[in-house]
């Protein structure tokens, strides 16, 4: 059997022009041609064109397409070996541009204004909008969550900047204490639970002694925050939840 061209374009979800194109190059060649000199394709003309299209889609210059199927000396293992090392780099590219779309759009959503590069420049590896679905479904019907994201809207890179190393020094201020072998119901520790407290108050919402403790119980029981904390040192998210209680207890009694 032999097929028309608009018949094989139909099969192969390709344009007549292209069939055209293939053929004015010889990259596609019908086997016969009609009494009228329309082109008529074989079978093993279907077979070629599979083969093409293959090709193509893995992104085979026409060209090198051309030597694979003509070449008998060609190693289609050789060329498509390269041929993938050029699509995983490819892949991880768009990977990274669609993880860093999906962030823009998550920090438009939020109103943290902040570029996917400013972001990984603020937080380096935690993506905070990783988070985001899960604190709307704790919180979301909060006070408090109404108004961090309202504070949080206008904050600019040098705000988040500002608030980060605000958290890291609170974070070393912890782990000297630490270190130094102060309870963590000392007086040291108790100010520094304080600061923690206020810092939040200052940044995110007004963060009172009794939400401050329900946040240091959270840093042991959600083992993500633990392991997160802990990094810093062994132990201190029970170190720091343990300041938080006291100082509760200190400034409630």
């Amino acid at each position: 059997m032999s097929y028309s061209v608009g018949q094989v374009a139909g099969f192969a979800g390709v344009t007549v022009r292209t069939l055209h194109h293939y053929d004015g190059i010889g990259l596609l060649v019908p086997g016969e041609r009609s009494g009228a000199g329309h082109r008529r394709y074989s079978d093993a003309d279907l077979d070629r064109l599979q083969q093409i299209l293959f090709y193509r889609e893995l992104g085979f210059p026409l060209e090198e397409v051309a030597v694979l199927l003509d070449d008998p000396d060609a190693d289609p293992r050789a060329h498509l070996r390269r041929r993938h090392e050029v699509l995983t780099v490819r892949i991880e590219r768009l990977r990274k541009m669609a993880a860093a779309v999906e962030q823009a759009m998550e920090a438009r959503r939020m109103g943290i204004n902040l570029t996917p590069e400013e972001k990984f420049e603020v937080f380096g590896d935690f993506d905070p909008d990783a988070y985001e679905e899960e604190v709307q479904e704790r919180w979301g019907n909060t006070d408090a969550y109404r108004q961090s994201q309202q504070r949080t809207a206008s904050y600019s890179k040098e705000d988040w900047q500002r608030i980060q190393r605000e958290s890291d020094e609170l974070t070393r201020r912890f782990v000297g204490l630490m270190e130094a072998g102060e309870p963590a119901d000392s007086e040291a520790a108790m100010d520094a639970a304080e600061a923690h407290r206020q810092e939040i108050s200052r940044n995110y919402y007004e963060c009172g002694h009794e939400m401050h403790t329900r946040l240091g119980d959270m840093c042991v029981t959600d083992e993500r925050f633990t392991r997160n904390i802990d990094q810093a040192k062994p132990g201190l998210a029970a170190y720091m939840r343990d300041a938080f209680l006291a100082n509760a207890v200190r400034y409630t009694s």
